[in-house]
């Protein structure tokens, strides 16, 4: 089959969905992993109807068995996976003596753990045929701790560090690693919420104070296009007000 395959871990309504309808746009088989695949039903009509290819799969990034049938699903059913996008969340706030362990080990199995198993379930097929990319979506978290997001700074900390481990083991090997930090509030219901119990109307913000999940897809895009000789690593985004 001539057509690319994309593997979207992590598959969310906002982020995820962006990512996918981009790469079908792009001509992609878009293959959906999340934990409640009906979820995806929606995504996946949408894909369809526009001529798009995409298949769903009911996937917990965090168990090894998991991750593990759902790629040897799609290279045996589908075809070789060109390129796999880890998008698994994980962002929550709880102040430090509200943070229980079970708190704090959920959040590390789902940004860093379950980025291993994908990244190292990713080189398994692409290293031997010496080609293919591997990309992570990371947050302002990757980079600094902030008040009350002990448990997500490091999960997403912990997920750079096995993303900068991966490019360079991998990048020798013709396997492109990124890793994208979106270093701002992505307009997602989950965002709006938050703002709203702030005391403020998500709806009054200036124009671009909220990062379009389109723009964070077009991002993955223009990445996965690059050519070999000037691969980005590490690529942040945020709206042009943003402060850093």
């Amino acid at each position: 089959m001539d057509q690319k395959i994309v593997l979207i871990v992590g598959a969310g309504d906002y982020i995820g969905s962006a990512i996918a309808k981009r790469f079908a746009q792009g001509g992609f088989i878009v293959c959906l992993g999340r934990r409640n695949d009906e979820k995806l039903n929606p995504i996946m009509d949408e894909i369809r109807s526009l001529g798009g290819i995409a298949h769903g799969f009911a996937m917990d990034a965090r168990k090894e068995e998991s991750v593990e049938s759902v790629f040897k699903n799609i290279e045996s059913e589908i075809g070789c996976i060109d390129l796999v996008i880890f998008n698994v969340g994980g962002n929550v706030f709880f102040p430090i003596l509200e943070t229980t362990s079970r708190v704090f080990r959920k959040v590390w199995e789902m940004a860093t753990f379950s980025g291993f198993l994908t990244g190292r379930e990713a080189a398994r097929y692409m290293v031997p045929r010496k080609r293919g990319k591997i990309f992570f979506t990371g947050a302002t978290a990757s980079l600094r701790g902030a008040k009350g997001y002990a448990a997500f700074a490091a999960g997403k900390a912990g997920l750079r560090g096995v993303a900068q481990s991966l490019a360079r083991e991998l990048g020798p090997k013709n396997i492109h690693v990124g890793h994208l930090i979106i270093d701002a509030g992505v307009d997602t219901e989950f965002v709006r919420e938050r703002i709203r119990s702030s005391g403020k109307d998500p709806n009054e913000l200036p124009p671009n104070t909220l990062m379009k999940p389109t723009s964070v897809a077009e991002a993955y895009w223009n990445m996965y296009k690059q050519s070999p000789d000037a691969w980005t690593f590490e690529m942040d985004l945020r709206p042009f007000a943003e402060k850093w």
